[in-house]
């Protein structure tokens, strides 16, 4: 009888062994279960806000660079209006250069024909 009790605690052992194992893998599995859910609703959630981002990030940028085309426009045209005026006022100088050095060619001119009429002059009073 005694081996028979032994062998009946024996098995209700093994018993509650099993369904401790048993209740134990379940709880696992739950857990997984739930981990799971949870990575897939943050996986959305993250893949969402970085839609939006993308977006904002893209129309910033689209801005930025509209910008940055009627800058450089502005900055064309004032310098294309600077260089006409530059090109204006050395338009100017170079012309008003040009007369005062025609006049004073012209004064040389006469001075040395005047001095060249004087030396043949002279010239030809000494030969006589």
């Amino acid at each position: 009888m005694k081996t028979k009790l032994s062998l009946m605690i024996a098995a209700a052992l093994l018993a509650l062994a099993a369904f401790s194992y048993g209740q134990a893998g379940t709880d696992v599995k739950k857990a997984a279960d739930d981990t799971g859910k949870a990575t897939d609703t943050a996986a959305k959630k993250t893949g969402h806000a970085t839609k939006v981002a993308a977006k904002d990030t893209g129309k910033a940028t689209e801005t930025a660079a509209k910008d940055t085309g009627k800058a450089t426009e502005k900055g064309a045209e004032k310098t294309g209006d600077a260089t006409k005026t530059v090109a204006k006022d050395t338009g100017k100088g170079t012309e008003t250069a040009a007369k005062d050095t025609g006049k004073g060619v012209k004064k040389g001119t006469k001075a040395v024909g005047h001095g060249v009429k004087k030396g043949a002059e002279k010239t030809a009073d000494a030969v006589k």
